[in-house]
């Protein structure tokens, strides 16, 4: 199997009007599943055959996340700007990430130029992807439970609105659902200092499981994000531990590959 020949079935998207309804024309983005690729064992399509690994820091053989990582460029304008993820809030420009070049270290970047491919990595953490309706600036932000309540989605959106960002449209990609994602007090805490008097209904008592709740990361992305003025927020409802065909997830494997969403102005 070449490049061109990864199909859209063996993927959540490209993203359509469907997914993602005020996504402008100007702007192309798609999400990886587990499925399409040359990995195996457990970074496999979890269905016998070769996963879409698309991380080299997870223990698979470097030559199949390589070959997988050039069967998604196939897909795209330019090379993705693969950032070092430290579950924080730094934001980076994406035209600065260069494929042979120092290793950049933030949890989210944006784009002005055409083709440079703004790029998250993800195995249960939320990706959200951002875009200007003016048509002038692309974003993607890494969103695990600490980078969300540390405001990893308002220092993108205000990147964004520096760089002459308008008005702005979110689209939140496959993350572990709120019937899987067991977190602890410390948790809430975090967002109950984040949100004050707005997580309540976000985090259900786990039953059987004193002091553990069930959060619902997407709930709390919609609500950092309407506190950072973008109210136009689309996708959610996967679940990266339930969908096991589909999706990679490290809460449910320990061991596992990643997945990777994308967004880039055309």
């Amino acid at each position: 199997m070449t490049g061109s020949d990864l199909q859209d079935a063996d993927l959540i998207l490209p993203v359509t009007r469907d997914q993602w309804p005020d996504l402008p024309d100007a702007f192309g983005a798609l999400a990886t599943t587990r499925r399409g690729g040359v990995s195996m064992g457990p970074y496999g399509d979890g269905r016998g055959g070769g996963g879409l690994n698309l991380g080299r820091h997870v223990g698979d053989d470097p030559g199949a996340v390589q070959a997988n990582r050039a069967r998604l460029q196939a897909r795209l304008p330019g090379a993705p700007a693969w950032i070092a993820q430290v579950h924080g809030a730094d934001v980076v420009d994406a035209e600065t990430v260069q494929p042979d070049g120092p290793v950049r270290t933030g949890d989210a970047s944006i784009a002005t130029v055409p083709g440079v491919v703004c790029a998250i990595l993800t195995a249960d953490c939320l990706p959200v992807l951002f875009a200007d309706l003016g048509g002038k600036v692309a974003g993607a932000a890494h969103a695990g439970w600490r980078g969300l309540a540390g405001g990893v989605l308002g220092q993108t959106v205000a990147a964004m609105r520096a760089a002459g960002a308008g008005e702005i449209t979110a689209w939140l990609g496959p993350a572990i659902g709120p019937d899987a994602f067991e977190v602890g007090p410390d948790v809430l805490a975090a967002f109950e200092a984040a949100l004050p008097g707005q997580v309540a209904d976000a985090f259900r008592p786990y039953p059987g499981r004193p002091g553990k709740y069930l959060a619902d990361i997407y709930l709390l992305a919609r609500r950092m994000l309407a506190r950072a003025g973008v109210t136009r927020v689309h996708g959610g409802g996967r679940c990266t531990a339930i969908e096991s065909d589909w999706f990679y997830s490290y809460r449910r494997d320990g061991v596992s590959g990643r997945l990777a969403s994308l967004i880039w102005l055309k």
